[in-house]
């Protein structure tokens, strides 16, 4: 069974914006991106954003399934957040790994680092 993975908001952008280190690139051009519905929020609130800049986005959201909030995701959201004590928005993407068993991709692994169950891997190392 192939590994899935969760990639997160810092990670897109850092993508987009060609600097990620080779792992991580392959990570995203070998695999099947997947994104919560909080990075697909994130990604298209950029306030000054050119309209070829949301079009980037727009294609490249696009291409990823996305994940949305739905029942199972909501419950384990609100255990994580309560119990972890990380933002709202961080709960939500650690949780729609959890949920649906994916490796969450970050490069902010400082946030995500006490949730025991949440496979995270550093998009830098």
């Amino acid at each position: 069974m192939e590994q899935g993975y969760l990639i997160d908001t810092n990670t897109a952008i850092d993508y987009l914006n060609n600097r990620l280190p080779a792992k991580a690139n392959i990570i995203i051009d070998g695999h099947k991106v997947n994104i919560s519905v909080i990075t697909r929020m994130e990604l298209l609130a950029w306030k000054n954003a050119t309209p070829h800049q949301i079009n980037v986005l727009e294609n490249f959201i696009a291409a990823c399934t996305v994940h949305p909030l739905d029942e199972q995701t909501i419950v384990a959201s609100i255990a994580t957040r309560r119990d972890f004590n990380i933002k709202l928005p961080d709960a939500i993407i650690a949780s729609t790994a959890i949920v649906n068993n994916f490796t969450l991709v970050t490069r902010n692994i400082a946030d995500f680092r006490s949730i025991p169950n949440l496979g995270v891997m550093n998009s830098w190392e």
